[in-house]
C-alpha cells in the first residue's frame, strides 16, 4: 500500500495521516533546527510546537503542505525566540546599569545625614576659618586668590584652612 497516495487523499485532521506526517517530518525539522540554531532543547521544544501549530490548521491545510508548513513554521518560532533572547538580554543590560548606579535606601539615609552633620560643621567653624574653607573648597579658589580677594597674606589663608581642617577632622571622627 503507497502511504504517500493516501496522505494526499485523506485529511489532514485524521489522526492516521498527522502521525504519518510527525513521523516523516519530526527528524528531520528537529535536526535541522539543531544545525541551524546549535541548540538540542530547544530545536526539540520548536519542532514540537510546530506541530501543535500544524494540528491547529489542519482543517485548513492538505496533508502535501504539511513539511513545508511545518518548516515555516518551525523557523518563525525559532526566530521569534531568538529575538526574544535579544529582548531579554538588552533588559537585563540595562537594568544591571541601574542596580549598579543606585545606592541601597541605608546608604543614601547615611549620605543624607552625613551631609547635614557636614554644614552643620561648617557653619560652626568660626567665621574667617569657614569664609577661607568655602572660597577654597566650594569656589575652587587657590590660596593666592583668596588672599587677594580678602586682602589677608597667603600664609594666613594657609593657618585658616588648616584651623579649619583640624576642627571638621575631630567633628567627623565623632560621627
Amino acid at each position: 500500500m503507497d502511504t504517500s497516495n493516501t496522505i494526499s487523499t485523506s485529511c489532514l485532521c485524521s489522526n492516521a495521516v498527522f502521525k504519518s506526517i510527525f513521523e516523516s517530518n519530526y527528524k528531520l525539522i528537529r535536526n535541522y533546527l539543531i544545525y541551524k540554531y546549535k541548540d538540542v532543547d530547544r530545536a526539540e521544544d520548536v519542532a514540537q510546537n510546530a506541530f501543535v501549530i500544524l494540528w491547529e490548521n489542519c482543517s485548513n491545510l492538505k496533508p502535501e503542505q504539511a513539511k513545508s508548513f511545518l518548516f515555516t513554521t518551525a523557523i518563525r518560532l525559532s526566530l521569534n525566540e531568538i529575538k526574544h533572547d535579544k529582548v531579554v538580554s538588552n533588559f537585563e543590560l540595562f537594568s544591571n546599569k541601574n542596580e549598579l548606579n543606585s545606592e541601597s535606601p541605608e546608604f543614601l539615609l547615611e549620605e543624607t545625614e552625613l551631609k547635614k552633620q557636614l554644614e552643620l560643621a561648617i557653619n560652626q567653624l568660626p567665621e574667617k576659618q569657614r569664609v577661607v574653607f568655602l572660597m577654597n573648597r566650594f569656589d575652587n579658589q587657590s590660596y593666592t586668590e583668596i588672599a587677594l580677594s580678602l586682602g589677608l597674606s597667603v600664609k594666613a589663608i594657609e593657618k585658616r584652612m588648616h584651623l579649619a581642617l583640624l576642627t571638621l577632622r575631630k567633628v567627623m571622627k565623632s560621627i
